[in-house]
């Protein structure tokens, strides 16, 4: 691919704990292992389908390249 991706931070705003297994799953397939831990990723579709399943855990934020 000739353009570049952008990145995203991804933070745990909320304990999956209490949650599914497969959003606990979800979850740990980030990175996250914390709370109020971040991650960057490239916004590839896989990623951002990801976030949509725990879209009410995570905050996204943009990164500046």
């Amino acid at each position: 691919m000739a353009g570049k991706n952008k990145k995203i931070r991804i933070t745990l705003i909320k304990s999956p704990i209490s949650q599914k297994p497969g959003i606990r799953k979800t979850v740990s397939a980030l990175g996250l292992r914390r709370m109020h831990a971040s991650v960057t990723h490239e916004a590839r579709p896989e990623i951002m389908g990801m976030i949509r399943t725990v879209a009410h855990m995570v905050r996204v934020e943009d990164m500046e390249s």
